[in-house]
């Protein structure tokens, strides 16, 4: 139902069950907020109402309404900008100031603060009140990210994405009154609770108060260390992401410059992740077809994702044997180098030090994980983020606008769309199907899975294949996991394999990602899909079979998919993390 309503001494039309700030958003009338937050994922709102920054005039009211929690009337003049919103808006933003820490400098989030952002806009330059900190303004690290307290600003964005969208439930209000803090039960660090390192909590947080470790400079002291042959290898979704924090439009292909650019850091070798994605796809489409065969442990479940495993292996422990054996392609990728590509190039494989490029936090904590090594060693030595690597390039003078293209270094430097497309939900399960077909029959039976594909949580498709009907699901964030979760767990899956992404949409929404002021999520990520399928279509070879280096490295190394030594190598185990 249409409703009468006036603006700022304008005439509009809303509709019934929209707020003041629905209808401005929708109208392009600029209103600010902090604690109120749209999630794209499944069309809910936070809106607590609780920082006040969105409060509007209303003609005829005493008190000024929060715009984001009060529904329009019939005849309703607002007014958004009036000198007492103005007032009101500036003293809440400066006691949001006097109780917090004036670092912004060294901040990680300066420049993409939003809080700084309000109180620029609002036109503060002093704080009229004086700052007493209520809470301690300290770091507290874990394996993957670290939070401060003291920058926090109760927003609630972070307690409702863990507790409404990931259903993770690790983060939560603690305390009461000034002493009021977010954290983990109890007050424990992260690696200690139920926390999966997703990374959303960063993304939504408006101020610096959670932010993912940073771990530059002790890269740059590992890079002068010539004791170690340091290499890099660059996850499928860091190529439509890095070029953002250098000007670019989102989405731009950096990768050749992005190789460019990590030679000129210092790495001996770089190498792209999308070989060993080819590789896992190889040995999880054939674990996935011996597993259609003997009828057993179906549906087949990902197991790429560490966030992913993480929460299974936490809430649903008696789903693991569900879970792919594979290790994810970085793991792989840091296995393939300290053996086959060691052996072949006479290295020492202790001397070897490897670096992953994500766009995900988790792979901090993944490549820390005791059961992930090779002959000992660790797979993978140190990760860092997107974010990470355009920080250290800034630093050392790099702009990778203006480097020339590098290639990838052999052998382990050849890919296909089926691995590029790994970046995105969906992802993952298409590249299997395209696999599966050739593997099976030796023809292309499907490219192009476009069901698997788009903003829906859930999506699912069949295909099939040699007489076999095949139907499987994609899931992309942990709460909508939890519903395909809770079908296996019943007993009512009608599926033969799902992928599970921890991050809406994928790794290029990862934790580790560029964030942008002003800019909704949904738009970033769509551009970044776009890059990514367009990569994939570009390609001549988009299936991972026909990946000339791994088969050479079957053929050299590992004899066929799934052999011994690949199980040896390339597969892994999980354990149970329910607290006993």
């Amino acid at each position: 139902m249409e409703i009468k309503i006036r603006i700022n001494d304008h005439d509009y039309i809303g509709y019934e069950g929209e707020t003041i700030l629905h209808v401005a958003r929708r109208l392009n009338i600029h209103i600010p907020t902090l604690c109120y937050m749209f999630h794209d994922e499944d069309k809910t709102e936070h809106h607590p109402a609780s920082c006040r920054v969105c409060v509007v005039e209303i003609k005829g009211r005493r008190n000024l309404a929060p715009a984001c929690a009060t529904p329009i009337v019939s005849g309703m003049e607002i007014y958004t900008h009036s000198p007492r919103v103005r007032n009101a808006r500036r003293v809440i933003v400066e006691l949001l100031l006097s109780d917090h820490p004036a670092d912004c400098l060294i901040c990680a989030k300066n420049g993409k603060c939003e809080l700084q952002q309000i109180a620029s806009e609002l036109g503060i330059r002093q704080v009229s009140y004086d700052t007493d900190l209520s809470k301690v303004n300290k770091w507290f690290y874990s394996k993957s990210l670290k939070r401060n307290p003291g920058k926090c600003i109760l927003c609630g964005h972070c307690v409702d994405m863990c507790e409404n969208i990931q259903t993770v439930g690790s983060l939560g209000n603690i305390g009461r009154g000034f002493g009021t803090l977010v954290g983990y039960p109890f007050n424990e660090c992260a690696d200690d609770s139920n926390c999966v390192f997703c990374g959303q909590c960063i993304k939504v947080c408006p101020t610096g108060a959670l932010t993912q470790v940073n771990q530059t400079e002790e890269l740059e002291k590992i890079l002068l260390d010539d004791s170690k042959f340091v290499v890099c290898q660059t996850a499928p979704a860091t190529r439509v992401s890095l070029g953002e924090e250098f000007g670019l439009p989102i989405g731009t292909d950096v990768t050749k410059k992005m190789v460019m650019g990590l030679r000129e850091l210092g790495f001996k070798r770089v190498f792209d992740t999308n070989f060993s994605a080819d590789l896992t796809i190889m040995e999880e489409t054939t674990e996935f077809i011996e597993r259609i065969k003997n009828k057993e442990k179906l549906p087949i479940i990902t197991s790429c994702c560490p966030a992913w495993v993480k929460f299974l292996e936490g809430q649903y422990d008696e789903l693991i044997p569900h879970l792919s054996t594979c290790k994810s392609p970085q793991q792989m990728m840091g296995a393939v180098i300290k053996s086959y590509y060691a052996d072949k190039y006479n290295i020492d494989p202790k001397s070897i030090y490897v670096v992953s490029v994500m766009p995900c936090i988790a792979k901090k904590f993944e490549c820390d994980r005791e059961e992930l090594n090779c002959n000992g060693l660790r797979d993978v030595d140190m990760v860092i983020s997107v974010m990470e690597l355009a920080t250290l390039l800034k630093r050392h003078g790099i702009d990778i606008r203006y480097l020339e293209d590098s290639e990838f270094d052999e052998p382990l430097g050849e890919s296909t769309g089926g691995a590029d497309i790994f970046a995105s939900t969906g992802g993952v399960m298409e590249s299997v199907l395209r696999t599966a077909s050739k593997m099976l029959y030796n023809q292309d039976l499907q490219i192009d899975f476009k069901e698997l594909r788009g903003e829906v949580g859930i999506r699912e498709t069949s295909v099939n294949i040699g007489g076999v009907e095949l139907k499987v699901a994609v899931a992309s964030g942990l709460g909508n996991a939890r519903k395909l979760m809770k079908l296996v767990k019943d007993g009512n899956c009608p599926y033969q394999a799902v992928e599970i992404m921890a991050c809406p949409s994928g790794c290029v929404n990862g934790g580790g990602q560029p964030t942008h002021l002003g800019i909704s999520r949904k738009e970033i990520i769509r551009k970044r899909q776009k890059s990514i399928y367009n990569i994939d279509k570009n390609k001549t070879k988009r299936v991972s079979s026909e990946n000339k280096d791994i088969t050479k490295l079957y053929n050299e190394y590992f004899s066929r998919p799934n052999s011994y030594k690949a199980h040896e190598l390339l597969h892994t185990t999980y354990y149970s993390r329910r607290p006993k």
